[in-house]
């Protein structure tokens, strides 16, 4: 079977507004003419014109948090407990311990695009956009959510475009089986900045992460920072999404890829 393969990860760069002011990864690039000082201490008495064409090695010193890039969140970066809808509240697991087979299943893509930036969608417009594209969930499934923001990558708006998913969206997909879900947005949450207004208005501390602290009732994960959505059918493709196991982390970065059958393109 002749397969594609669909990148849905953004760059880790440098100057590329990607994370609010002062969260960015920072990359300092060493170059093959700026390395031979950090190889002459392996090997005394070797001189730079001993090496070919006096050229070292090509190294980078990479700053992130793990949560800079396209990356999978844990259990353990929403809440320590997971699980009480099940009456077993139980520890958080952290990225490396999130389990291998829910990182590769088949993907469904719902398209909210439409909506206005800040808008919190609800469990209604989940099952209206699934009936819309004709899919009925299966456990295990990944569903992501194509956004706004994806188009904003890189723009001084990008942090704060994009809809979020509420807790009772979130508790549907769940319910039904899904343990990993992602967002092309910079959360899986409603940005900030518009959550700020409604808390500010309401003082009702529920309307924060509330898409986030779904977890505490049924453990899952979530990928942010996807990329390339818009490319996407509504489903007949496969995600993969394998953290880095960084250890007791709340989440790994991911090189995060569609693969589905040229068929289904055409």
């Amino acid at each position: 079977m002749k397969r594609r393969f669909v990148d849905l990860s953004i760059y880790l760069e440098n100057d590329v507004a990607s994370d609010p002011p002062g969260l960015e990864p920072k990359i300092t690039y060493f170059t093959h003419e700026h390395t031979f000082e950090q190889i002459a201490p392996f090997f005394p008495g070797l001189r730079r014109e001993d090496l070919p064409d006096g050229e070292g090695w090509a190294v980078e010193l990479v700053q992130l948090s793990t949560h800079n890039g396209t990356h999978l969140d844990a259990p353990w970066h929403f809440h320590s407990t997971m699980d009480a809808r099940s009456g077993e509240k139980r520890p958080a697991i952290s990225i490396d311990d999130v389990p291998l087979e829910w990182c590769f299943q088949p993907g469904v893509k719902l398209d909210f695009r439409d909506r206005p930036d800040g808008h919190v969608i609800g469990a209604d417009e989940v099952e209206a956009e699934l009936a819309r594209i004709g899919h009925r969930l299966k456990p295990l499934e990944i569903v992501v959510v194509n956004t706004r923001a994806g188009s904003r990558y890189g723009q001084s708006d990008y942090v704060s475009a994009g809809v979020g998913m509420g807790y009772d969206a979130t508790m549907y997909l769940l319910e039904r089986g899904v343990r990993l879900t992602g967002t092309d947005a910079w959360s899986w949450d409603a940005p900030f900045v518009h959550t700020a207004r409604k808390y500010g208005q309401t003082h009702d501390a529920s309307l924060i992460w509330e898409g986030h602290k779904a977890g505490r009732d049924i453990g899952y994960c979530h990928l942010e920072k996807l990329h390339n959505l818009e490319s996407l059918p509504a489903d007949g493709f496969y995600i993969s999404c394998f953290p880095h196991k960084v250890r007791g982390a709340s989440a790994g970065w991911t090189r995060a890829v569609a693969i589905f059958d040229d068929a289904l393109m055409t």
